[in-house]
């Protein structure tokens, strides 16, 4: 599971980064401009091939991809085609590419997921779908854990079917809840099914649970795996990337008001360590699970590019309109702007990075004990 959890990570950084990347490469060679290479992986080179004026490689480091568009870096050259040289439309253009690719990638994986992979649904009995159909048989599972409860404590996630608790397996949500409450106080074992594992997790039902949670603190849910007629996801996928925009857009803003006015960063952000993990749990669930996690990744990834600070695509965005209004190039303080932004993400990354290793420290510790 180590091994394909790494592959997978790797896969889907480079997934990411790549499309992003692609997006750049078609709009500079749709809008005229000099492409020198385009990438797959990061240098070290591993090999090569001239197409024109183009070089498109293949490197040692499989972690996405780059394009080098000549004048870019802003260093003047004569050439008409030349990044520098070209006027504000096909600048902006090439600019918000990558943004733009990320959302396609998105949309185009939750489409996947709707129309042929499945979609975890919750369904009730006698419920009218429309028309979606289920595959497979209904299960009762988890669909959400509460913090600072026993079923988080236990290691209870999101997605976990339930096969049984204390050997008995149930066929309604009233029933499983009926019982959990007769067990209050008491230990209580319950199989779960996470992917194509087969888990075993032991928990005291709370007799006096907190407002609004049950005694072992998750809710849970009838869900079968859903498809619809592709006309169907086509709309749906785009009202779902709209969705998971916004609710990431409401997320940042609680970020940058926690920066703002508190000094912190919020609980739930993580970075390439948290998304490790995150991608080892989304990989046991299964593909339709994993398709959703790796959309929501790249809109991420979009939002977090199409922000104007200095280094990221938005900010190099917000220097060309100025530079519009204006009609004069800033070159020199774009320059140091994008060296100063570049230096405060990296610092991020690696505070970002020290908490993540904290957080998950417990799990990290098995990791090496299961390699050692």
């Amino acid at each position: 599971m180590i091994l394909i959890t790494i592959l997978v990570f790797i896969f889907i950084l480079g997934l990411l980064i790549f499309v992003h990347e692609l997006g750049h490469f078609v709009m500079a060679k749709r809008s005229g401009m000099k492409v020198d290479e385009f990438g797959f992986g990061f240098p070290p080179r591993l090999f090569g091939i001239r197409k024109g004026e183009t070089i498109y490689s293949v490197n040692w480091i499989p972690l996405g991809g780059f394009v080098k568009i000549l004048g870019e870096d802003n260093h003047t050259s004569s050439d008409p085609r030349s990044f520098s040289n070209q006027p504000f439309w096909p600048r902006f253009s090439v600019l918000v590419a990558g943004v733009a690719m990320n959302l396609v990638l998105a949309w185009f994986l939750l489409f996947l997921g709707l129309s042929v992979i499945g979609t975890p649904a919750e369904v009730q009995e006698g419920q009218d779908l429309g028309s979606a159909k289920i595959v497979g048989d209904a299960q009762l599972a988890i669909i959400a854990v509460q913090p600072n409860s026993p079923a988080e404590y236990a290691g209870f996630k999101p997605g976990d079917a339930i096969l049984s608790i204390d050997g008995r397996q149930f066929g309604s949500i009233d029933e499983m809840i009926a019982y959990t409450k007769s067990r209050a106080g008491q230990l209580t074992t319950y199989e779960l099914k996470r992917g194509q594992e087969t888990l075993s997790r032991s928990v005291i039902p709370r007799p006096t649970p907190p407002p609004d949670s049950g005694p072992v603190g998750f809710i849970p849910a009838m869900v079968a795996k859903v498809v619809y007629p592709p006309i169907t996801a086509l709309g749906l996928s785009a009202v779902s990337v709209w969705a998971k925009i916004s609710g990431i857009l409401m997320a940042f803003g609680l970020l940058l008001k926690g920066l703002v006015s508190e000094g912190r960063l919020m609980e739930g952000l993580s970075g390439p360590v948290g998304i490790a993990v995150l991608t080892r749990d989304f990989t046991r669930l299964g593909l339709p699970y994993l398709t959703q996690f790796v959309a929501v990744l790249s809109i991420n990834l979009a939002i977090i590019n199409a922000f104007p600070f200095p280094a990221l695509d938005g900010g190099r965005i917000l220097f060309l309109i100025i530079e519009k209004i204006r009609g004069l190039k800033s070159v020199k303080w774009e320059r140091i702007a994008n060296a100063v932004g570049f230096m405060l993400l990296i610092t991020l990354m690696v505070v970002i990075t020290y908490r993540d290793i904290g957080r998950f420290s417990e799990q990290f510790k098995r990791l090496f004990e299961n390699i050692l």
